[in-house]
């Protein structure tokens, strides 16, 4: 049985747990569960990371651990009772888990192993913490570093920063807000700014010396030297080295390394030096040979400076190797470093070129013992400690220092009688009392042990030698008297025996008899003769004589005169001895007590360290003086006392204060004094008014808490002693002295007087005073002497008074003073406090102590409201609600809309009083509870009081909620803020509902409350979502979803405004829009009512809500542009199924309603923008493709344009998607998108505002701007025939301004875009399809189909694998059918990719003769709108003897909405459209392409076009080796046989054109071997002959002797026009229209490989360099005007491979996707791009009958030549196919006309081929009909009749005009034509007829002459809708202008 768990309620997983069994819930190691029943040994729980998945598991895999539990039962909460540094340390490193393997994933190396670092650091020091073995000190360590590493970790991260207090984490609702701003503040300055140390210390490691020139010991001195004041600022630091260069002592690494202490902050600087002397110890010359002499002595080296400002900056760690310099001169030897360092360097040089010192040396910054624990390796090792000269910045007490530095300054010594100068050597001793020699006192400095005697350097025949040496001398205090120091002089001899011979001594005393220490400063010591052997052990003999010859008496002039002399310079720094004789006079003023009025007032000029070594005895002195002799020095006393208080508020002495706090305590004893301290006290104030000068004063009142420390200690030692005698008298004293107080407080003066500078030194240090009265007086009463005494201030309000901020001072630390923490006192003193503050706030005054006050008093309220206090805390906060509330809001507006100050710290300052502000509000309105609200609202008189203050409390607000508001990681303030916000509002909406409604609304104020509601739910830190699990979980727990509780109230809120409504809609649209994009289902469902709402108020108001809809469109764009919204959203708006929640959705809702269609009909327009915009949105991410964004960008365009007509959005995004093209390199397609723009201009002087980026400029302007940028882009994309139309455009506009300048600019433009045409090669791309099946796709892609065009030498592996990355999870599908519906649906991507050849348009340009390949190149594939595939197929049994018997193509036509190029790479295909090609039909084209192949290579042959006959030759030998071979003759087996002819009775005419072509195809033989016999080079004869010989044998295979009369009667002449088929007449209709049938195929079979079968008509190697080049004949017979036709190898074109590449090669190896055996014919064609396929570039397409008099195309055999456009079978057809009929049969002959034939050029009439989206107007396939030829001009003069199936068309108007098939007319009639097209353009001044290509001609009236260039290209660039050949009528319309199109507003 299942029992619920008492105090099991918490544990850890031990191992991980699969959960296999029933109800099992899997388990990790280390997860956290919660456990609620237990049954035999299983738990019943769940895991707090999902705590909505519960289960059970073993009790054997979980340890138990202790837990809190909040709420007991069902919502209960359980929390470990561990320590919270380890809960917190847990979760958060949960937290860094996740994060830290995404940054594996993003490759943050860096960040990804220091966060492992320190993870493992934290986990160590987990384990420590845990196993509870630390001490005390050691676990606050740990728990310090522990928190500094998640702090590190936390902003390394971007997570939240949290509040600690002593390691721990606070909970926000656990203490005040102002105390919360002021923790967080805290850790963010000190994460910000460290506190800069004001103590630095210098660490100095010797390492080694390294000279060429070693072999003696070395001692090494350094020391820090001031270059400034040239003198030394510390003692020395001494390492002995060996002969090596390196350490003596290695092993004891405190003699290598010292720590320079104490060096101040002025110590850091330029002139600061370190300096290091070297001395040798060893012979007397550094060069003198080895002799016999033992005698060793120390004799300069060497020395180096470097500068302590090198360290700032230099690599703290950094190795450094010094400069060693020698001096020139060795008397120059005491000054080397000031040489050094002033760089004279005449007084030294280089020690030796590789002499170096290696040091190394550190800066480090704080006080000593935060460096022990810092650097404990440091000091555990060993390190030395040199101490400053003197002390340092700050004498912390306790302290102890005995050191008496003495520095070897000079000596000036006679020869005595030597020819040579001495060489002298000074030998120091230190002696006691009793004279004995001290043991190891002297010490040549830190590092090395004292000595018992010191032996100076010598220097080398020298009688007045200067040391400059510093020695220390160690003596302890109590040795110091009596004991002296003597100075022995010496010669040493360099001779053999080097003897020291003593020539004289000196000696100093070093204490006076009088206590006095010897005084700092140099002393002349008197030299003592003495013999070489004189005993000096007896020091009484000397002791007696006079040492200094400045104390020597006036009679002695002997030794006075005498020349020998030797000076030192001694320095005392002791804690202990003085030589200053005042002090000493006071302490002993006992003794003399005729100098006690001089030692009192000397005491103020001794020096201040003097005074604190003997603090307690000189406060001793001054009280024992005072009670003995109060009368006579009580004032002098008072005097001094006020001096040594005053001394200790010196930065340099404030450490002493506890010294005098522990004397007060513990040691005074002057029970007597508080009498004569009031009394004197008193007599300073009363005379404040009167004095003169009130500096003395001043002093007096700075020192007023230690004299009332004094007087409150000694008033208790009095009645302690008495028993409480004289309390009343005392009591009197005190309010007395008050009084005093008050009246001087209360006087009036200037500014500038010096009595209120007097009383401002009073407040300051007033509020110290409290905590001594209360030692004796009740609280109630120092309250009162504190208010009252504050009362007593004048009411000054000038701002520049000084006094006004003392105020708040004195005010800001009597609300921190003990006496406020009371609560009776609280309430006495809080009106005053209230006051002050309330007057500063409304001035803007002091606003920094403001603050400071307020939070302190608000932390005060927050601390004592949980004590059993309550009214009295309601009260407090209704005074303070009553007088600073609205102060308060007035203040944070003020300041928020000020401008932030410049610099740094001004700027921080400012952010802090903001902050501090708002937290005190926060604080504030937390402690407020209902009765407060109500008595705040009740407090309002009138309306527009309560008005101001709901607009204002609003207004903050939202500033509040701003994000600059606090830093970005503080999350716990922000949610605090946003508790406080919400309940505030809850409140303040009540007084909103009662008091503005109905009569009394209020627009402002109710806008402004929606204003508020909304930016509140949209804050970032609300957004859950965002959130990690933990985080959410926790804010939850807390505080709930906030934005939930603000959407109910908005909500409930609109549902009271009734039909105040109105007045919010549409403004409100936008603002809740943005509510519902937020992802928070409940409140989605409570906002969208809302919508529903509006429309039906807005319906009811104007009849339609035309308002909301353009609202939420606006305001949609915008949101969803800023990353908003989500798919449910949009589904939300359109639901069909219920939602959760309350309320239904908004569509169930209109549904309802009598406005339903057009609601329905918003819904669906809001939607279909909603599927784009998330599209956008998304694509628009970082890291997309431009492709993926170009699409996306387009489909939202069009959407803007075609569904919404928005104007200006669609404007925007047009030149989005041109950055975007600008980006990708598409200059052709940006040129496209910025012509959208343009054309929405006209050529007007309207002034347009800015926009964009664009200026103001008029529209004229704005167009100029415009064109000239899409030429440049333009020639960029090297679409030059686009950018000469607007050439001649902007020229046409120039001219008519007359403005010639630019008129000829644009003609040289324009001259060298033709330029470019004739030389520049330009690429023609491939174009492929491509499918995107499957929902996973974006909605502007989804299940569509697409053609692109190709990038520069991309094919179709290339353009696949491109996909394939831009769609990572795409699949591509193996096969080119037609995917099936499971595909459609499909919860996946799908991509079908294949190639498509272009069919061109501009069939006029293609099939003119003459026309130059860099032209035609252009129209090939440019303005394409249809595009063909073919896929052969065996349709019934296949013959395996003659393939081409049930050989089937199937041609795909896939029509464009956008002809290519155009706005986007590519367009979505409209219209598909599927036809069969029977086997006889295929093989018509397959050898008329071949006929028109070996024709235009004989054409460029004759007329010498071909560098190389090698074409020519192999395309013969193919055709004639395949004909040989049996090529033809599988043609003639299949069709010519009788079985044939018998079943297919419906085929004869296209039999007997397949008998003729292959005649033809002979006869081009024939000719081509003749012209080729003419240009074969002599070594190709054999082969010529050979083809000669083979050319007889296929004649005769084919059965002809002779040609037939018309074959023979068309000789092959291509010179002038293309070949006519003579069979116009005799064979009118070979095929028959009515044999049409369109058939719907989804089969996978493709072309099978059939090269050994029909080579005969297949091309030869050569296809691919003869496919630019055209051939015409001027004949009259017609019989070789056939249209290439491709067969199975037939690669004729340059998008085709050689033969070889079509065989049935497996198509793995072709990059062809694999297919099944079943389709293994069709696999060699089923991916093939259109250069490899073998059909589809080729095949024509069967025309439609309306399409009859079509240019036939004679250009290259590349591109298709037939119009793939197809009109429904008849009903009764039998026929399998579909073929056109020419409507105008023609004579055999040509007629020639009158006039000669014209075709303008492609940019002076507009053909159809450069008419983007004009319908298409390709060459069609006319079996044998000719057109476009030299001899259609007949037909265009009007010479020869017009007869054929359509009689209305009585001929054209213009040359070479067309006439358009009618199913062509039929399916563009519904197709308006884009507004970007560079064709459809206008020019309103100046009309012009239509380009002849284009126009449907009305009548028959002989040709016009063309017009001239500039009246054709106008028109050229818009079609008239009416002439637009793609009408469905088809009726014949006079070309008009097209009218202007609709203006965009003033854009």
């Amino acid at each position: 049985m299942w029992i619920p768990t008492e105090h099991e309620k918490y544990g850890v997983v031990l191992a991980s747990f699969r959960g296999t069994v029933q109800h099992g819930l899997p388990l990790e190691i280390g997860d956290t569960v919660q456990l609620l029943e237990k049954c035999e040994g299983w738990y019943r729980g769940f895991i707090h990371k999902n705590p909505n998945a519960k289960g059970i598991f073993p009790c054997t895999y979980i340890h138990l651990k202790n837990a809190h539990i909040k709420n007991k039962g069902q919502f209960e909460t359980v929390i470990p009772t561990e320590d919270s540094v380890i809960t917190e340390m847990t979760s958060t490193l949960r937290d860094w888990g996740a994060m830290w393997k995404r940054l594996y994933v993003k490759n943050d190396g860096d960040l990804f192993h220091r966060l492992w670092h320190v993870m493992n650091e934290i986990l160590d020091l987990r384990r420590q913490v845990l196993v509870g073995h630390l001490t005390n000190d050691r676990m606050k360590d740990v728990k310090q570093h522990i928190t500094a590493r998640l702090d590190w970790g936390n902003e390394q991260l971007s997570l939240d920063l949290v509040p600690r207090r002593e390691f721990s984490m606070v909970d926000p609702d656990e203490i005040s807000v102002t105390e919360l701003f002021k923790l967080m503040e805290h850790r963010h300055r000190k994460k910000e700014t460290p506190v800069p140390a004001s103590t630095h210390h210098l660490f100095v490691h010797m390492k080694s010396l390294m000279s060429s020139n070693l072999g003696e010991e070395l001692e090494v001195f350094f020391h820090v030297y001031d270059g400034k004041e040239n003198r030394p600022l510390s003692e020395r630091f001494f390492v002995r080295l060996n002969k090596n260069g390196l350490p003596k002592s290695p092993e004891k690494t405190e003699r290598q390394c010292t720590l320079f202490v104490d060096l101040g902050s002025s110590d850091l600087r330029k002139d600061v030096y370190i300096v290091v002397h070297i001395m040798r110890i060893g012979r007397m010359g550094a060069g003198e040979k080895k002799n016999l002499c033992s005698v060793q002595y120390r004799r300069p080296f060497g020395c180096a400076v470097v500068s302590i400002a090198d360290l700032l900056t230099a690599d703290s760690k950094d190795d450094h190797l010094l400069k060693v310099y020698a001096c020139t001169t060795e008397s120059e030897w005491y000054q080397i470093h000031e040489n050094i360092i002033r760089k004279v360097n005449s007084r030294y040089n280089l020690s030796g070129s590789n002499t170096g010192l290696a040091v190394s040396l550190q800066l480090l910054h704080g006080d000593i013992e935060q460096l022990r624990r810092e650097y404990m390796v440091l000091f555990t090792r060993g390190v030395s400690i040199t101490k400053k000269l003197g002390f340092s910045d700050i004498i912390m007490p306790g302290e102890m220092r005995n050191d008496l530095y003495m520095t070897l300054e000079k000596g000036e010594f006679e020869k005595g009688g030597k020819s040579v100068a001495r060489n002298v050597e000074i030998m120091v001793y230190v002696l006691d009392i009793e004279g004995q020699v001290m043991k190891s006192y002297v010490a040549a400095g830190s590092g090395e042990p004292g000595g018992d005697v010191y032996h100076s350097f010598v220097l080398y025949h020298n009688n007045s030698p200067r040391w400059a040496e510093q020695i220390k001398l160690p003596i302890p205090v109590d040795m110091f008297r009596g004991s002296h120091v003597r100075f022995e002089f010496r010669h040493c001899s360099t001779k053999d025996k080097g003897e020291k011979k003593l020539f004289g001594y000196s000696f100093v005393h070093l204490m006076q008899e009088d206590g006095r220490t010897l005084p700092d400063g140099t002393h002349e010591l008197i030299i003592h003769k003495c013999e070489e052997n004189a005993n000096l052990q007896d020091s009484s003999c000397y002791l007696k004589l006079p040492f200094s010859k400045a104390n020597l008496p006036g009679n002695n002039q002997a030794v006075k005169g005498t020349k020998e002399s030797f000076w030192i310079t001694s320095f005392l720094c002791s804690t202990k001895l003085t030589q200053n004789g005042d002090m000493l006079d006071l302490l002993k003023w006992r003794a003399h007590p005729e100098r006690i009025n001089d030692s009192l007032l000397k005491l103020k000029e001794i020096d201040g360290s003097e005074i604190v070594k003997f603090l307690q005895d000189t406060l001793d002195t001054l009280f024992g003086i005072l009670d003995e002799s109060s009368q006579k020095y009580g004032l002098k006393v008072f005097d001094c006392l006020v001096h040594i208080i005053n001394l200790l508020q010196d930065s340099k002495f404030h450490h002493f204060k506890p010294v005098m706090d522990t004397y007060i305590e513990s040691h005074f004893a002057g029970a007597l004094s508080y009498r004569d301290l009031i009394k004197v006290l008193k007599w300073y104030v009363d005379r404040i008014i009167d004095a003169e000068h009130q500096d003395h004063i001043q002093q007096v009142l700075k020192a007023t808490e230690y004299i009332f420390k004094y007087i409150i200690q000694s008033r208790r030692l009095f009645a302690l002693a008495t028993g409480g005698q004289s309390e009343e008298e005392f009591r009197c004293c005190v309010h007395e002295l008050f009084m005093s107080i008050r009246f001087f407080l209360s006087q009036e003066n200037k500014i500038t007087s010096p009595v209120t500078q007097t009383q401002a030194v009073f407040l300051r240090t007033f509020p110290a005073v409290y905590g001594e009265l209360l030692k004796i007086f009740t609280v109630r009463e120092v309250a009162g002497f504190v208010r009252e005494t504050l009362g007593s201030l004048p009411a000054t309000a000038h701002a520049e008074c000084p006094l006004e901020a003392v105020k708040l001072h004195c005010i800001a630390k009597t609300v921190e003073s003990q006496l406020y923490t009371n609560t009776e006192s609280r309430c006495i003193l809080l009106p005053v406090v209230l006051r002050l503050l309330q007057a500063h706030m409304q001035e803007q005054r002091d606003l920094v102590m403001c603050a400071r006050i307020l939070s302190s008093m608000l932390s005060l309220v927050r601390k004592y409201d949980s004590v059993a206090t309550e009214p009295v805390v309601s009260e407090e906060v209704d005074l303070i609600v009553d007088s600073l509330l609205v102060v308060l809001m007035r203040t944070i507006l003020e300041i928020t809309n000020r401008p932030q100050p410049a610099g740094t710290n001004m700027r921080l300052q400012f952010q802090d009083i903001t902050g501090e502000f708002v937290a005190c509000l926060l604080a504030l309105l937390r402690h407020m509870s209902d009765k407060h609200y109500q008595q705040l609202l009740q407090a309002f008189t009138s309306k527009d009081d309560l008005r101001d203050f709901l607009l204002q409390i609003f207004t903050v607000f939202r500033i509040l909620i701003r994000p600059e508001m606090f830093p970005k990681d503080w999350t716990v303030m922000r949610l605090v803020t946003n508790n406080v916000i919400i309940t505030t509002v809850l409140y303040l909406s009540d007084a909103l509902r009662k008091n503005f409604l109905n009569d009394k609304f209020d627009y402002k104020v109710w806008d402004s409350y929606f204003y508020l509601s909304v930016i509140f739910i949209n804050q970032p830190c609300l957004q859950l979502e965002s959130f990690s699990p933990s985080k959410r979980k926790r804010v939850l727990e807390k505080y709930g979803d906030m934005r939930v509780m603000m959407g109910c109230e908005i909500f409930s809120m609109w549902q009271n405004l009734g039909e105040h409504k109105l007045n919010f809609i549409p403004a409100m649209i936008g603002p809740f829009l943005e509510v519902t994009l937020v992802p928070q289902p409940d409140l989605r469902n409570v906002m969208i009512p809302i919508f529903h709402d509006m429309m039906d108020w807005e319906q009811r108001r104007s009849g339609n809500f035309k308002q909301v809809e353009a609202k939420l469109i606006d305001k949609l764009d915008g949101l969803m542009s800023e990353g908003k919204g989500d798919e449910t959203y949009r589904e939300l708006f359109n639901s069909i199924i219920p939602l959760f929640g309350p309320y239904p959705s908004l569509l169930k809702k209109i549904e309802r309603e009598t406005w339903r269609e057009s609601g329905i009909s918003l819904i669906a327009t809001v939607t279909r923008l909603m599927e784009r915009l998330l599209d956008y949105r998304d694509c628009m991410k970082l890291g997309e493709v431009d492709g993926k964004k170009i699409g996306c960008t387009v489909s939202l365009l069009n959407f803007y344009k075609t569904e919404l007509n928005k104007e200006e959005m669609y404007i925007r995004y047009i030149h989005k998607l041109y950055e975007l093209h600008l980006k990708a390199q598409n200059y052709t397609e940006a040129s496209y998108t910025l012509l959208l723009y343009d054309e929405l201009l006209e050529w007007s002087e309207r002034p347009l505002r800015e926009f964009l980026n664009y200026p103001m400029q008029s529209e004229w302007q704005r167009k100029d701007c415009l064109h000239l940028t899409i030429v440049q882009n333009f020639d960029k994309g090297k679409c030059w025939e686009n950018g000469i139309i607007l050439c001649r455009e902007l020229a046409d506009q120039y001219e008519s301004y007359y403005d010639y300048r630019n008129l000829s600019k644009m003609r040289m433009m324009e001259a060298s875009l033709y330029d470019k045409i004739m030389d520049q090669q330009r690429l023609e791309p491939e174009f492929f399809r491509v499918g995107f099946y499957g929902k996973k796709f974006p909605f502007f892609l989804r299940n569509k189909e697409f053609v692109c065009r190709g990038h520069d030498y991309e094919r179709l592996e290339a353009f696949q694998q491109r996909m394939l990355n831009e769609f990572p999870h795409a699949i591509a599908m193996q096969h080119v059918n037609q995917p099936d519906q499971t595909i459609y649906q499909a919860e996946a991507q799908y991509l079908q990719i294949y190639a498509v050849s272009p069919i061109p348009e501009s069939q006029d340009v293609l099939q003119r003769d003459g026309v130059p390949d860099n032209i035609k190149s252009f129209y090939k594939v440019n303005h394409i709108w249809r595009f063909r595939y073919d896929r052969p197929f065996h349709k019934g049994t296949k013959d395996k003897e003659n393939e081409f018997k049930s050989l089937w193509v199937e041609r795909t036509t896939l029509t464009l909405v956008q002809s290519l190029p155009g706005i986007s790479r590519w367009f979505e295909v409209e219209k598909r459209e599927l036809v069969e090609v029977s086997p006889l039909e295929n093989a018509i084209e397959v050898i008329e392409n071949k006929n028109l192949q070996l024709r235009t290579l004989i054409a460029q042959c004759q007329s010498r076009q071909m560098q190389n006959i090698n074409p020519l030759t192999m395309c013969l030998n193919g055709v004639i080796d395949a004909a040989v071979n049996g090529g033809l003759a599988r043609y003639q087996e299949a069709f010519f046989v009788k079985d044939y002819v018998v079943n297919h009775p419906e085929d004869g005419e296209k039999i007997g054109r397949l008998r003729e072509l292959m005649f033809e195809q002979a006869h081009i033989l024939e000719y081509g071997l003749a012209v080729h016999e003419k240009f074969v080079p002599q070594d190709m004869r054999p082969l010529h002959k050979k083809l000669v010989d083979q050319f007889h044998v296929m004649k005769s295979s084919l059965g002809i002797q002779e040609f037939p009369a018309y074959v023979r009667a068309s000789p092959v002449h291509f010179t002038n026009g293309s070949p006519r088929s003579s069979c116009r007449n005799s064979v009118p209709n070979i095929i028959s229209p009515d044999g049409a049938r369109v058939v719907a195929r989804r089969s996978p079979l493709t072309y099978p490989a059939v090269n050994r079968y029909s080579s005969s008509s297949l091309s030869s190697q050569a296809s691919n360099e003869v496919s630019n080049i055209t051939g015409q004949s001027e004949s009259s017979d017609e019989v070789f005007n056939m249209q290439p036709s491709p067969s199975t190898s037939s690669l004729s074109s340059n998008h085709s491979a050689s033969p070889n590449v079509t065989s049935s090669a497996p198509s793995s190896a072709r990059g062809s996707p694999q297919l099944q055996d079943k389709h293994k014919h069709s696999r060699e064609n089923s991916c093939l791009s259109s250069r490899e396929r073998p059909v589809s570039a080729i095949y024509p397409n069967p025309l439609d009958p309306a399409q009859r008099a079509t240019p036939h195309q004679i250009g290259d055999a590349t591109l298709p030549r037939s119009d793939p456009n197809l009109s429904a079978p008849d009903k009764g057809s039998s026929a399998k196919t579909m073929r056109s009929q020419s409507p105008v049969p023609t004579s055999r002959s040509p007629q020639k006309s009158s006039l000669p034939p014209f075709t303008p050029s492609p940019t002076e009439c507009q053909s159809a081929g450069l008419v983007s989206n004009s319908p298409v107007l390709s060459g069609s396939y006319s079996s044998g009909i000719s057109s476009m030829s030299r001899c259609s001009v007949s037909e265009a003069s009007g010479t020869e009749a017009t007869t054929g199936d359509h009689p209305a068309h009585q001929g054209p108007t213009m040359p070479n005009s067309v006439s358009s098939g009618s199913d062509e007319l039929i399916r563009r009639e519904n197709k308006t034509p884009p507004p970007y097209s560079v064709y459809e353009r206008t020019n309103p001044r100046r009309p012009v007829p239509l380009p002849h290509s284009l126009s449907i001609p009305p009548s028959v009236d002989p040709p016009a002459l063309p017009p001239k260039p500039h009246q054709q290209r106008t028109s050229s660039m818009k079609l008239d809708p009416a002439s637009d050949p793609r009408r469905a009528d088809g009726v014949p319309q006079v070309p008009r202008p097209r009218p202007l199109p609709r203006k965009v507003s003033q854009l």
